[in-house]
Parts: C-alpha cells; sequence; structure tokens
C-alpha cells in the first residue's frame, strides 16, 4: 500500500484547485509508514507552500495538510477533503 501511496502522491495536487497551478520543489520522506511531504503550489505569480502528512495503514490512507493562505481562497476542510477524494481515486 505504501508503494501505491507514494506513486499516487504525485499526480494527487494536479486538477484539485480547477484552476492552472504548476507544483514545485515538491520533497517527500517515509519514516515507516507516515510521509511527510512539502511542495509549493505556483498560481501565476502567487506562490503557496503546502506541507503535511500521509499515514497508511492496512485499511486507510489518512492526509493532513497545512495549505497556507491557499485556505484563505478555498476552504481548507474543502481541499483536504479534495486530496483525499483524488487520493483514494489514483490508489482504486
Amino acid at each position: 500500500m505504501i508503494r501505491l501511496v507514494d506513486r499516487a502522491f504525485d499526480d494527487v495536487f494536479k486538477g484539485v484547485a480547477q484552476i492552472p497551478v504548476t507544483i514545485a520543489n515538491q520533497q517527500k520522506s517515509w519514516q515507516g509508514s507516515l510521509m511527510t511531504f512539502s511542495l509549493v503550489v505556483q498560481m501565476g505569480f502567487i506562490s503557496n507552500p503546502i506541507s503535511g502528512t500521509v499515514e497508511v495503514t492496512d485499511n486507510e490512507v489518512t492526509l493532513e495538510a497545512d495549505v497556507g493562505m491557499l485556505g484563505k481562497l478555498i476552504p481548507t476542510e474543502k481541499i483536504q477533503t479534495a486530496l483525499q477524494t483524488r487520493l483514494r481515486g489514483l490508489l482504486a
């Protein structure tokens, strides 16, 4: 399951905001079943750092993210729900 999440994570942020964005400086590291990540979402001249964790168990994948000022434009819960839904779709 960890390998699947690792591969799917690269695509999870693409298209979530439903506006053209570029993903830059993406970093991720695994410690056991917990992945820590960070990246920068660029929308035109605006850059927004995002960081968080993905925890993988036998039955569940839990994503938690600090979406920075992007949360001012789009409710944080909506972003996290969209990311979780997209990650689960990529794993299906």
